[in-house]
Parts: C-alpha cells; sequence; structure tokens
C-alpha cells in the first residue's frame, strides 16, 4: 500500500474528525478527569490487595506508579467547552475541508519522511520523568491541595510521598487531613503513627503509640501498627512484652510476608538469639569445650558470609550476618557486611528498606 494513500486516509480521518462533533448537537460534557481515573485505580489496588489478588509488595508498587501519574495529573482542571455558534461552525469547516489538508502538506513535503524511525516509549518516559522532577510534581499537588482542602484522595497519594522525602511534619499533616476527608481506617492510622515516629528520629512517642493502638483496635492484623508496638515496648524496657507481640505476629503472618525478616531480626534483637543451629549441632555443641564451640559458631558465620556473597538477595541473611558480627565484638566487619548488603540490594527499593530498617533496630543504621 502507497504511503501517500495512507496519508490521504489519515488526513480524511482527521477532517472528520474535526466536522463531526460540529454537525451535532452539543452535549453536557462528562464529569471525568484523568485525575479520577487514576484515582478509581488505586481503589481498585486497596480491593484487590483487600481480596488477597496481589501481594503486598505488588499493590505498594503500583500505588507508586499510579501516584506518580496521580500527582501529574491532579492539578488539571477542565471546564465546560462553549458551544460555537452556526457562523463559527462554517468557518471551522471550511478551514477543515481546505485549509487543513493544504497546511498538513506544507509542513510535511520540507520535513516529513516516512522511513523514519518510531521514537521508543520507553525513552518518551524517561524524558517525560526527567523533564518533571517528583519535587515539582508533589509542588503541584500541594497547590492543589491548597485551594482544595477537602480532596481525602489527593492527601492520601500525597502523604506517603512526603514520607518518603523525609518531610515527615508535613506527612503527619497529610495523614491527618486524609483521616479527615477520605474516612478513618486501620491502614491510615499506621501510616500516620509511622509518620509521627519518623517525626520523632525512630522514637515511638505517646502520641504516635496511641495511633497504632487505634490501628489495632479497628483491624488486629494491621502488621504495620502490632510491629511499632512491639518497638514501643522495647523502648520502654519491656523486652518480654516487645518479644510477644512479634511472635504472635509470625505465627499469624502468611509465610511470605514482606514484614517477616524484619520481624524476625527485631525478634532476635530482643531474644538474644545467636545464628539458628541445627538440632544435631546444637547437641554437638554441648560437648564441646569453649574454643571449639567458638570455632564452630565462627565457621557456621563464614559459611554465611560466603552464601550470601552468591546470593545477594537474602535480607534475613544479611541481618543475621551483621548481628553475628556485633555478638561477637566484630563491628567493622559488621560495618562491611552492611555496605556489601545494601550494594547487592541496591537495586530492589523494597528489599533496601527492609535491610535499612533492619539495620536502624541493630544500631547500624550510619
Amino acid at each position: 500500500m502507497s504511503p501517500w494513500f495512507v496519508f490521504a486516509l489519515m488526513t480524511v480521518a482527521a477532517v472528520f474528525a474535526v466536522l463531526w462533533p460540529l454537525g451535532r448537537r452539543s452535549r453536557p460534557q462528562a464529569d471525568g478527569t484523568e485525575a479520577s481515573v487514576y484515582r478509581d485505580q488505586l481503589a481498585e489496588v486497596d480491593r484487590d490487595l483487600a481480596d488477597g489478588l496481589i501481594g503486598a509488595a505488588e499493590a505498594e508498587q503500583a500505588r507508586i506508579e499510579i501516584s506518580r501519574r496521580l500527582l501529574a495529573a491532579t492539578n488539571a482542571q477542565t471546564g465546560p467547552a462553549a458551544t460555537p455558534n452556526p457562523l463559527l461552525r462554517r468557518a471551522v469547516a471550511a478551514v477543515a475541508l481546505v485549509g487543513l489538508p493544504l497546511a498538513a502538506l506544507a509542513f510535511y513535503l520540507p520535513l516529513g519522511s516516512p522511513q523514519l524511525g518510531d521514537f521508543p516509549l520507553a525513552a518518551r518516559s524517561k524524558a517525560t520523568d526527567s523533564q518533571q522532577p517528583l519535587v515539582n510534581l508533589v509542588a503541584q499537588v500541594e497547590a492543589h491541595l491548597e485551594k482544595n482542602p477537602s480532596d481525602g484522595r489527593g492527601w492520601t497519594v500525597l502523604a506517603p510521598v512526603l514520607a518518603r522525602l523525609g518531610r515527615y511534619d508535613d506527612a503527619v499533616r497529610a495523614w491527618r487531613n486524609a483521616i479527615t476527608y477520605g474516612g478513618d481506617s486501620s491502614e491510615r492510622r499506621a501510616d500516620l503513627g509511622e509518620a509521627l515516629v519518623g517525626a520523632a528520629g525512630g522514637v515511638v512517642t505517646g502520641e504516635a503509640k496511641s495511633e497504632f493502638e487505634r490501628a489495632v483496635a479497628m483491624n488486629a492484623d494491621e502488621a504495620k501498627a502490632s510491629y511499632f508496638l512491639g518497638l514501643a515496648a522495647e523502648q520502654d524496657g519491656r523486652s518480654a512484652d516487645a518479644a510477644s507481640i512479634w511472635k504472635a505476629m509470625l505465627a499469624k503472618g502468611p509465610a511470605d510476608a514482606p514484614w517477616r525478616p524484619l520481624v524476625q531480626t527485631a525478634l532476635a534483637r530482643v531474644d538474644g538469639v545467636a545464628p539458628a543451629l541445627s538440632s544435631e549441632a546444637m547437641a554437638a555443641a554441648k560437648e564441646m569445650t569453649d574454643t571449639d564451640r567458638n570455632a564452630m559458631v565462627r565457621g557456621m558465620v563464614d559459611r554465611l558470609a560466603e552464601r550470601l556473597k552468591q546470593n545477594g538477595d537474602d535480607v534475613e541473611g544479611w541481618l543475621r550476618l551483621v548481628r553475628a558480627y556485633l555478638v561477637m565484638g566484630e563491628r567493622e566487619k559488621a560495618a562491611s557486611a552492611r555496605t556489601s548488603a545494601r550494594q547487592a540490594v541496591a537495586n530492589d527499593t523494597e528489599r533496601l528498606r527492609q535491610l535499612n530498617e533492619g539495620l536502624r533496630n541493630l544500631g547500624m543504621d550510619g
């Protein structure tokens, strides 16, 4: 098929697209925006997560991607289109029938080329992202929310982004507005408590603890709130209570829950548990001298370090290795393991978050 025939068809389609609405009576515009589509997608992700159709990690990734798009679209406002009068319709029709093809030829002949390759879609996305940094998108949404403070969905989208940017005080305000205008929920109460902890430099304050307790009262299986209640008990010197909370979480939670490595590390910290030994190894250790027992533990730690060199995705393994070095008083090796662990999971946002949280609980977040 000749390219010129294809171009002719495209021109006819363009002219028809202009003339078609002019030949119809005007109708009220649909009350929909691009931003509302993204808000519906966020709600759908929440429903899928609640129904167990997707995991928490996949849901979080989907929320981040949809939120970025919502941040770009939520400030755009559209208004009802004016209805053109008959004289204007005739003028536009004449331009469409005669001027549009002539203008297309005038531009295409000196500049166009049917053999020109397409610009890859991935490259377009990268160019768009580089031209509009996240900070600018956040500023646009904040400006929108200043004019529309009762937009509960907007506050819900903005709050976690502010927390990731380290703006914890602003995140606290955003979560409070999300609860006020978007409705109360255990998840939002837990997120508010987490922002309060971030604003306090990692300390579970009385205000944050109250939010976590509200979240657990609304949903006993709220993992984030339960974890922080355990952390609050640990910070209060009640290690046994902290261990009880975290053991209950591990007993009730799914085996593939993304928070398990973090809770296991915290539990090992308050229980003072060294790297796990098999029953055979435990029996053999009882018959050993202190020197032989230390050598056995050293061998286990060395084997764990060697395994992690081959498989660096094991966040729980890295945290066990760092803690083992700390227990043995080898802080330099612990610091080296921390650096290696961060390099190994640098390309996985969720694993890096879990690792940093575990390191923070071990006092190795520097």
